[in-house]
């Protein structure tokens, strides 16, 4: 009848009850303390991005109204995007080949300022005033700021849209690095052919009343050729692309008539406009034909072999026009090396309206 061992039991119960209790208590804490984090990675799970981005740490822990973006991950698979990465990637590789240096990856190598030091620096010809090498964060976003100061003394008179800053830059983002490169790109005329119209889904997250808030921007980082050039007029070529492209195909049967009609002359035939035309030397053999003069071997390349020669032998070409009283083409050199029909077609129609009735 005794009750005795009921009140040691009951007590026996209540510790682990309240070892129970200490442990959810802890784990509820820990869930509090990962909910920021967490709530960064669900608030940019949005309709737009079924998938969830892949987000860094520091990517989520932010401060109040602080500012954070990202590319959404179907942009970066986007074979427009990844060929504009790679086309600046290797160009200004090759711009510091001689400074042996190498990047390999855009915003792992750029943000310090140090390689963008170097890579103004040869493009501008010119010496910055800057340290060498800096460790420290303030040390590496001063060399930046005197990188920026001196692409935007470049930049702004010319009108270019500075879309970057140095926290921007330093803080890794691709976004704003591209759109640097890309200026500089158009700026020093580098011989390179960016991919037009790429644009890519940017991810904004900002923290606001302690709770993070997602959005989607559309990013546009290159338009065509001619407007990030700076050359906003339109011609009859723009209009036959973007409209007629039916129309485009008689176009090249004309001009491939008037051109074979003078390069028959030396036995030569043209069939494909933008491929017989991108080494420079049918263009500078045509001028000569069309202006009744033999231009020296001396001063141009027969057979060029690299990019560089046969930039030389289409600015010739091109010089060659000027004296016969041409306006500058409005295409660029590098434009018809690198294959461009609509420049290549500029340039032939330049000399058609000219000499369609030469014999």
């Amino acid at each position: 009848m005794s009750s005795a061992p009921r009140p040691a039991r009951m007590k026996k119960d209540e510790s682990l009850l309240g070892r129970l209790g200490g442990t959810l208590a802890r784990k509820k804490k820990a869930r509090e303390m990962s909910d920021l984090q967490e709530e960064g990675k669900n608030a940019i799970n949005s309709p737009m991005s079924p998938a969830l981005v892949d987000v860094r740490p520091e990517d989520t822990q932010l401060e109040e109204n602080e500012e954070r973006t990202m590319i959404d991950p179907t942009s970066k698979d986007d074979p427009k995007f990844k060929e504009l990465v790679k086309v600046l990637l290797d160009w200004v590789n090759d711009v510091l080949v001689e400074e042996r240096i190498i990047v390999k990856q855009l915003e792992e190598d750029l943000y310090d300022g140090q390689v963008l030091q170097k890579l103004l620096e040869k493009l501008a010809g010119c010496k910055l005033d800057v340290a060498e090498v800096t460790q420290s964060e303030i040390g590496q976003k001063q060399k930046l700021q005197t990188v920026l100061e001196a692409v935007q003394d470049l930049l702004r008179p010319h009108g270019w849209a500075l879309r970057w800053s140095v926290d921007a830059i330093h803080g890794k983002n691709l976004v704003a690095i591209l759109h640097l490169l890309v200026s500089l790109a158009m700026h020093f005329r580098a011989p390179i052919r960016l991919p037009e119209h790429v644009s890519v889904q940017v991810v904004v997250v900002r923290k606001r009343e302690g709770l993070l808030h997602s959005s989607h921007i559309s990013e546009e980082l290159t338009t065509t050729t001619e407007m990030m050039m700076g050359r906003f007029e339109r011609d009859a070529f723009d209009t036959l692309f973007d409209h007629a492209p039916d129309k485009l195909s008689v176009v090249k049967k004309s001009l491939i008539t008037f051109v074979n009609k003078h390069l028959n002359k030396l036995n030569l035939e043209v069939t494909e406009l933008e491929s017989q035309f991108a080494d420079g030397v049918y263009l500078v053999l045509l001028v000569g034909l069309l202006e009744d003069y033999f231009v020296p071997l001396h001063n141009f390349y027969l057979t060029p072999e690299s990019f560089d020669q046969k930039v030389h032998n289409v600015s010739f070409a091109f010089d060659l026009m000027l004296d016969g009283g041409l306006k500058k083409p409005k295409a660029r050199p590098e434009d018809v090396v690198n294959l461009d029909l609509k420049s290549t077609l500029r340039v032939l129609y330049n000399l058609f309206t000219k000499y369609k009735n030469v014999e």
